[in-house]
């Protein structure tokens, strides 16, 4: 039951992105990783998940979230998909169901870590080595010979448990997967299916970010997307260093276009080469360009 478990944790996720979003096409995109042990190699089955800050879209798109991840209402979500399929399968009864519900503490959990960003390569190594870890560290291990146990320290060192060794490898082969059994799934716009498709086409859509506050407008988070994602923060002036701020919203795609051209900073093939601002007869242009690039904190 290990793959449902890992189904049922990406379909939480994607309600939770798809239905905050409230767009029809959204894809969220995800990869989880199954694990099987707690502290003392005890069967803990959890997900270990790797989720994009948002959803693709098929319109060329990334929308995010405007509002942090709410893991309470996750959790919810997540404790309805795994009783039901329990009761879909007969392991359990709707009398279990409603006294676990009744502790405090149910056993269930959800934990939504810091972001990482793309240059914070300790903490991306960090974490791609948790979520992918042993099920037990060799190091917290140790095999005292002339007593036959195995002594095990807990993860903060604070507590050893003993082990004959018939146990201790007990509980080490429970956590070997099955044969043909995969641990790491890929979902959504990560899935092998949308990125075969996305290799044969010609061209891949090239995102941007959008953000969607449910009242047609845009939250102040934009920048940090931005900064996420083309590593360079929007409201840092690159001459002085200062604090920019916000002095017109261009959404015309043709002038857009024209003053990326004329900066020579976009990707975009162009037909032929740009005017210089020398050719303008009445340097509508280079006024324009230079106001934009200027300091003054208003850039």
């Amino acid at each position: 039951m290990l793959k449902d478990l890992s189904k049922i944790s990406w379909e939480t996720v994607k309600n939770y992105y798809t239905g905050t979003l409230r767009k029809e096409d959204a894809n969220p995109a995800a990869v989880t990783v199954i694990q099987t042990f707690g502290d003392y190699l005890s069967f803990n089955p959890h997900i270990h998940i790797l989720a994009a800050d948002g959803c693709f879209s098929g319109d060329g798109f990334f929308y995010v979230p405007p509002i942090d991840i709410d893991t309470a209402s996750i959790e919810r979500l997540f404790i309805h998909r795994i009783f039901k399929l329990l009761l879909k399968k007969n392991l359990i009864g709707q009398r279990i169901i409603d006294l676990i519900l009744s502790w405090k503490h149910t056993g269930f959990g959800v934990y939504c870590g810091k972001r990482i960003y793309p240059r914070n390569k300790i903490s991306t190594e960090n974490l791609a080595r948790y979520i992918i870890r042993a099920s037990f560290s060799q190091e917290r291990m140790k095999y005292l010979a002339d007593q036959a146990k195995v002594t095990y320290q807990s993860k903060y060192g604070s507590q050893l448990k003993e082990y004959n060794p018939l146990e201790w490898m007990a509980a080490l082969v429970s956590h070997i997967p099955d044969r043909g059994a995969q641990t790491v799934h890929y979902y959504g716009h990560y899935s092998n299916a949308t990125r075969g498709r996305l290799k044969k086409e010609v061209t891949e859509p090239e995102y941007h970010i959008i953000e969607d506050d449910g009242k047609g407008g845009l939250n102040k988070s934009w920048a940090r997307l931005i900064q996420k994602i083309y590593e360079v923060d929007p409201l840092v002036c690159p001459r002085c260093g200062g604090e920019m701020r916000i002095i017109a919203f261009i959404e015309d795609y043709k002038v857009v276009k024209k003053i990326l051209d004329y900066l020579g900073i976009y990707e975009f093939e162009r037909k032929r080469p740009p005017p210089k601002a020398a050719e303008d007869p009445e340097g509508f242009d280079e006024y324009i360009i230079d106001d934009y690039i200027d300091c003054d904190h208003v850039c």
